[in-house]
């Protein structure tokens, strides 16, 4: 039977990139966001089913995964993608602003992963990846909210990992570390064409992470282009 994946947070970078992979796999995809009218022309072209979800209520996690359960089976696979940001000045952010950031970068994380684990350990299996970032192992000026979202995501992740492993369920984050190509981005020109990271490659890394040997797993991968200091 085919695999199933859900892709949570789906955009026209990242998301897009593991919708069409994991088609072309010959998995079946699901794919949350708030919005679902900005994912018509991708569930064409990958056979996905578009759900509404805002990831940081527990009502609309939980009803999701249900959904995606009922409509075509327990996902084998679940991504978490979204991100919050609030930039600025930590004299100047707006509290309501930096939670924001926090539930979408964190909570929300926390509540996916809840309910992926859920159902794969009724299942005696599965796969549940967190995007993180730079932000993720080090905080930058005017960007405490993210770093705030992004650490708790990384802890979340750790936790998660020590926790189902032993249980058949794997458990990994991603260190984006460096911008994401859009398209017709002019980003990093500067310094040459790989100055971005290609979401095409960045998904190839995820379905390797999602392929492995149980023998051999990877809690933890850091991906950035060459010429990216760190």
């Amino acid at each position: 039977m085919a695999e199933t994946a859900l892709i949570v947070g789906t955009g026209a970078g990242l998301s897009a990139s593991l919708a069409r992979l994991f088609h072309k796999e010959g998995m079946r995809v699901a794919v949350a966001a708030r919005r679902t009218d900005k994912l018509a022309a991708l569930c064409a072209e990958t056979q996905a089913r578009a759900y509404a979800c805002d990831a940081t209520k527990p009502a609309e996690v939980e009803k999701l995964f249900a959904s995606v359960a009922q409509d075509i089976a327990v996902p084998d696979l679940v991504v978490y993608n979204p991100s919050g940001r609030a930039r600025g000045p930590i004299a100047e952010l707006k509290p309501d602003e930096v939670l924001n950031a926090i539930m979408v970068g964190c909570y929300g994380g926390f509540l996916v992963g809840q309910q992926a684990a859920r159902l794969m350990l009724k299942a005696g299996h599965g796969t549940i990846l967190f995007t993180g970032a730079s932000a993720s192992v080090k905080g930058f000026p005017l960007s405490a909210a993210f770093a705030m979202g992004k650490f708790g995501l990384r802890g979340l992740t750790q936790s998660m990992a020590r926790e189902l492993a032993p249980q058949n369920i794997h458990v990994a984050h991603f260190v984006i570390d460096g911008g994401i190509r859009q398209p017709s981005d002019t980003r990093g020109q500067d310094r040459g064409p790989d100055a971005l990271l290609e979401p095409d490659a960045i998904a190839a890394t995820y379905l390797a992470v999602h392929r492995q040997h149980r023998s051999a797993w990877t809690d933890e991968i850091a991906l950035r282009p060459w010429v990216e200091k760190y």
